[in-house]
């Protein structure tokens, strides 16, 4: 064997190691972010598979010792709206068989809500606070998932954004004035008679 083939060898074997080490312990994590962006399992899943498939490939921009969890939430985030992206542009698709089996069945159906409370997170948040976050447009219900949910710090959240943290600060601030105007008229439905501030 050639000291070149040893090298490449070893060099496998320290990124296997890294990958294993650093990045799969992360992964029921990054499902769970995954579903509280996409709010289907499948696309959730899927999601998590094409970030690890690319966390492995550009392994070697990884470093040791850093935050792998905040590395992983990056390119999951830059998968998610690439898709969302894409998703925005391309026109609404029917399955004309799944309502045709629909409409003929007698069984009732299991709807989808479209409310991240359905899942894993289901007794973490209530249904309205849910609907509410579920609402805001894609960046603010990124930076309140990142900050309130998953508890990065601004400098994590600037790094798997790719913004500088003022952007972070006000853009987090945004998204929370406009969720707690969202569940004002909920609160005030409730009997919550102070004015929030």
């Amino acid at each position: 064997m050639s000291f070149g083939n040893e090298q490449h060898i070893g060099h496998q074997l320290q990124r296997d190691h890294l990958f294993q080490e650093e990045l799969l312990p992360h992964a029921a994590a990054i499902y769970n972010f995954a579903l509280r962006l996409s709010l289907d399992e499948d696309e959730a899943k899927d999601l998590v598979q094409e970030t690890y498939f690319k966390a492995y490939k550009f392994i070697d921009s990884f470093h040791k010792g850093t935050n792998a969890k905040a590395w992983l939430y990056r390119i999951l985030k830059n998968n998610f709206i690439n898709e969302y992206r894409k998703k925005i542009k391309e026109p609404t698709k029917i399955d004309y068989q799944d309502v045709e089996s629909v409409y003929n069945s007698d069984e009732p159906q299991e709807t989808f809500t479209g409310s991240i409370a359905v899942y894993p997170f289901k007794e973490a948040i209530g249904d309205e606070v849910s609907k509410a976050l579920n609402s805001l447009p894609i960046d603010f219900k990124i930076v309140i998932i990142l900050c309130d949910l998953e508890e990065f710090t601004y400098e994590e959240m600037s790094k798997i954004l790719d913004i500088p943290i003022g952007t972070v600060r006000s853009r987090l601030h945004r998204a929370r004035n406009i969720l707690r105007n969202k569940l004002l008229q909920y609160a005030k439905s409730k009997g919550f008679k102070r004015e929030l501030k």
